[in-house]
């Protein structure tokens, strides 16, 4: 049985978020977390036309929020795609990540699925602070998906890398069981400027992860080389051409991860927009 931590503001994001988790995962039994956490320390109590006392008040916006949870969920129950998944909603107040951390330990969480907002175009945030908070500061594999995203058949999953960390077992295990599972190919990309050349240890971790690639799936996947000094448009270029249908990318490499997915700014990048991206830990 899967454990599915999927933190919500009850927004259209969120919404999508868990749409694409219940069609991702519906051959799999999995609990399906529903939480929202509750920041009252930026409520403007004295802003509000109430005639109660302090209590009184964070009583009645704690309701609010519980009623907006419950109905949340009755929604995604509604959308169940198998008897496989069961739905609880959790509620807390205090810091996001702080929360999400927690409940991370004493659910035993195997996957984060969080809504993006997948803007384009010029100088757009591209996916909001708590997903990017989520991916850089809690060890947990996240699967992110933009509000514009809706799922088919993954066939086509992008590997993008530079090659520049070793791929631990943790790492390939969450690879292979993602391509075995939906029984699809992966296309290993690599991004570098006219005449770069890789370094030995690049060299290394590239033939273990051919190897590795080739031994389990019988040379099935690909392996391909792009030439563009910006990593980003390199990989709009070859998420359109291949019709790619995830992105797959590693934690541990934050670098890499921050030019293609966390820059708080992009400018006309379109992929942001309709392709979700998956971010393991090792």
């Amino acid at each position: 049985m899967k454990n599915i931590l999927i933190p919500t503001d009850f927004s259209e994001d969120s919404l999508n978020a868990v749409t694409y988790a219940l069609e991702l995962l519906k051959t799999s039994p999995c609990n399906f977390y529903l939480l929202h956490v509750h920041d009252m320390s930026g409520y403007d109590f004295q802003g509000l036309n109430y005639t109660a006392s302090s209590d009184v008040i964070v009583e009645d916006v704690i309701a609010v929020a519980k009623k907006k949870l419950y109905d949340f969920l009755k929604k995604v129950v509604s959308m169940a795609k198998t008897q496989k998944h069961q739905f609880y909603p959790l509620y807390d107040q205090g810091f996001f990540i702080e929360s999400v951390r927690r409940n991370i330990e004493e659910r035993k969480i195997d996957l984060i699925v969080m809504g993006t907002k997948g803007t384009s175009g010029a100088l757009g945030d591209v996916i909001g602070s708590n997903t990017g908070d989520v991916i850089t500061k809690v060890k947990c594999n996240t699967l992110a998906v933009p509000v514009k995203a809706t799922f088919s058949n993954l066939k086509e999953i992008a590997f993008p890398t530079d090659y520049n960390i070793f791929y631990s077992a943790r790492i390939l295990s969450a690879l292979s069981h993602l391509l075995q599972t939906n029984k699809a190919y992966v296309r290993v990309m690599h991004a570098s400027k006219s005449g770069q050349l890789l370094t030995d240890s690049q060299i290394k971790n590239k033939e273990y992860l051919e190897d590795y690639l080739n031994e389990t799936f019988e040379k099935k996947n690909s392996f391909h080389y792009i030439t563009n000094k910006n990593v980003t448009a390199a990989v709009q270029c070859f998420v359109e051409s291949r019709n790619i249908d995830l992105l797959v990318m590693v934690a541990r490499n934050l670098n890499f991860l921050q030019q293609i997915v966390l820059s708080n700014k992009v400018e006309k990048i379109s992929f942001h927009t309709k392709v979700p991206f998956l971010v393991i830990h090792d």
